[in-house]
């Protein structure tokens, strides 16, 4: 009994600083849309300044959140007895990547707050090790994939996705009797989420209608143009994450301060010429999307993909699974504008940002089931499924799996790295 008590403490205890995380990271993105409507040249001053601090307390404070979170929680889960790097989940870790990914995103890089919630909370209920019986047999991985899992489910509002993705992604290595207890954590820090906030859609509702056959067109050139977009983005993160040479490699390896400060003026003048559109997750812009808005300009979605992938080479902590969505919503809106009357604008925006979501993860059933709760698009479920699926795989054709390359990279830096001392 106490073993289940202090599981569920940790899982209420996750739901409630994802959901603060959030908050605090939606407030912080509001804060700079303003200011930057307000004051064009806000962003090439706070972009720089926002990105130089980050990476000093990074490199200060708390080694270990840079990037999304995604691969260091994979990596911990692939701890060697004899690997000696410091841990790369713990409540030191926590707190900075709240504090830091709030700041890049509300300081308008391209990221979003899901894959930091990962490393979140398997930080937090890795910190609750000690608190279980010995008797018990929960092992640190247990934590770490509950952890993993409840965070994207609270960061989504989302329970089921939370499930699919400890499945799909963290689970590989865990023993099956104890399913029910990981599941059981995930599904309560997602509860705890929608019992802050309340039981409402990520997105909203979108209303579509037709059946599966007359949708399949929409499906196969959805899956083809996010599968390769989605897988070159991809590639070109993990390239940027384990060989990247040239010039630019070079400037951030031995230079990360001017590295930074390059890319943060580059972001900004992205946001300038295009309006402030590629500034903070995407959210605002794919909810003006799936409200209808035929008027949004066509460059959104390429311009976004710009801005994910500049935001993404220079490691600071933030995650691409929202602005994965908004690149997607944004190349739905294209097709649509191309396709015109002979598709329905709210098929292909969730068809595209399941399809971006499973091309640039390579984590399929997540992506469908995910974008099917944000917009309660049960009844697009095959739609939604096919393309995400079609779209992984012409993503590998393209791109080993991100986070599998990402956290291949991380673990060949640890330990090629001089012991501690």
């Amino acid at each position: 009994m106490l073993t289940r008590l202090v599981f569920w403490a940790g899982a209420i205890v996750v739901g409630l600083v994802a959901v603060g995380f959030a908050g605090l990271s939606d407030w912080l993105a509001d804060q700079f849309h303003r200011g930057a409507h307000r004051l064009n040249w806000l962003p090439f001053v706070l972009m720089p300044l926002v990105g130089l601090l980050s990476i000093w307390l990074t490199r200060r404070f708390f080694n270990g959140i840079e990037g999304g979170g995604i691969p260091q929680v994979m990596a911990e889960l692939a701890r060697r007895p004899e690997d000696t790097w410091s841990p790369l989940v713990s409540l030191k870790i926590a707190f900075g990547k709240v504090m830091l990914s709030a700041a890049t995103i509300g300081g308008g890089f391209s990221f979003g707050r899901e894959a930091p919630s990962v490393q979140i909370g398997a930080s937090i209920m890795a910190s609750l090790q000690s608190f279980f019986p010995r008797a018990s047999q929960i092992q640190r991985k247990h934590l770490l994939v509950v952890g993993g899992a409840a965070g994207i489910a609270a960061a989504f509002n989302t329970p089921l996705a939370g499930v699919i993705f400890a499945l799909e992604e963290l689970h590989r290595g865990i023993s099956s009797r104890m399913n029910a207890l990981i599941i059981a954590g995930i599904v309560l820090a997602g509860v705890i989420a929608q019992a802050v906030v309340g039981n409402h859609r990520y997105f909203g509702e979108i209303q579509v209608s037709g059946d599966s056959a007359a949708t399949i067109h929409l499906v196969l050139l959805s899956a083809l143009l996010t599968g390769v977009l989605g897988g070159l983005l991809a590639r070109l993160l993990a390239l940027a994450a384990s060989a990247w040479n040239g010039p630019l490699g070079r400037l951030r390896q031995h230079h990360p301060y001017i590295f930074v400060s390059f890319i943060a003026l580059l972001l900004a003048t992205l946001g300038w010429v295009t309006g402030g559109i590629t500034f903070g997750s995407g959210l605002r812009e794919t909810l003006t999307l799936l409200d209808g808005n035929t008027e949004y300009p066509w460059y959104f979605g390429p311009a976004k993909l710009a801005a994910t992938l500049l935001s993404g080479l220079t490691g600071l902590p933030g995650g691409v699974f929202a602005p994965s969505l908004a690149i997607g919503a944004g190349l739905g809106h294209d097709l649509f504008l191309l396709l015109g009357d002979d598709a329905s604008q709210g098929v292909l925006l969730v068809f595209c940002m399941a399809g971006f979501l499973a091309a640039a993860t390579q984590t399929p059933i997540t992506a469908f089931v995910v974008v099917m709760e944000l917009v309660s698009g049960y009844d697009l479920i095959i739609g939604l499924m096919a393309t995400a699926l079609i779209a992984s795989g012409i993503s590998r054709m393209i791109s080993k799996p991100l986070y599998e390359s990402l956290t291949d990279s991380l673990l060949k830096r640890k330990r090629e790295a001089p012991p501690p001392v």
